[in-house]
């Protein structure tokens, strides 16, 4: 089986999930199965996360889960317990990297400059996420962050839209970018499911 930097690469568009209400990702993951996009990134910004992933395990099991927004040891294992395959961090923690490497869970931690991505790889970390990408110096920086690292590859996500995705995956070891617009926390709160349905149906049309 592929590993969760290669199930990424699959998918090139990984949708960050917030929502207050954990019940909505059961429409919402139906939604995205359906449409060509069997893959959450769930971000623990409310409360209702862990709910939300474990709900998700348990209705559409063979979607790829990950768990985002993470800052600390204790989020992992609950991240972890309620059913997540991966841990994505806004910044890189190395007490969060090291947490996630002795419960044998991958981590895409945040990196927006040579020093966090030295820190990385210290740690035998080399799939990383470009955050806040556009905030962070867009494309320009992506390209400067890439070069002298011949072994990291990037998940660029902040800033990206449906309009400049393409730009950031046509670099090379741009693995996947992570997108909010087909996942907007007002359509999901709005339970706007066909809206949903077509902004992700278009993306995965886009990109394959």
């Amino acid at each position: 089986m592929p590993n969760i930097s290669e199930q990424l690469g699959q998918l090139k568009i990984i949708p960050v999930i917030a929502l207050d209400n954990a019940e909505d990702i059961i429409p919402l993951g139906k939604v995205l199965h359906e449409n060509g996009l069997p893959v959450a990134e769930i971000t623990f910004r409310s409360d209702a996360a862990v709910e939300a992933i474990r709900l998700l395990r348990q209705h559409r099991p063979d979607m790829l889960i990950g768990a985002g927004t993470v800052l600390n040891r204790e989020q992992v294992i609950a991240a972890k317990d309620a059913g997540a395959q991966f841990i994505v961090s806004p910044g890189f923690n190395p007490n969060t990297v090291r947490a996630c490497q002795e419960l044998n869970i991958e981590i895409v931690p945040g990196v927006n400059n040579p020093s966090t991505i030295e820190a990385a790889i210290e740690m035998g970390v080399n799939t990383l996420k470009f955050f806040p990408a556009e905030a962070s110096g867009g494309i320009n920086m992506a390209k400067s962050l890439l070069a002298p690292y011949s072994n990291i590859q990037l998940m660029p996500t902040g800033g990206i839209t449906q309009n400049n995705i393409q730009d950031y995956l046509d670099l090379p070891r741009v693995i996947a970018c992570g997108g909010t617009w087909m996942v907007d926390k007002t359509l999901i709160a709005n339970k706007d499911w066909d809206e949903i349905a077509r902004l992700t149906s278009d993306v995965v049309k886009l990109l394959r």
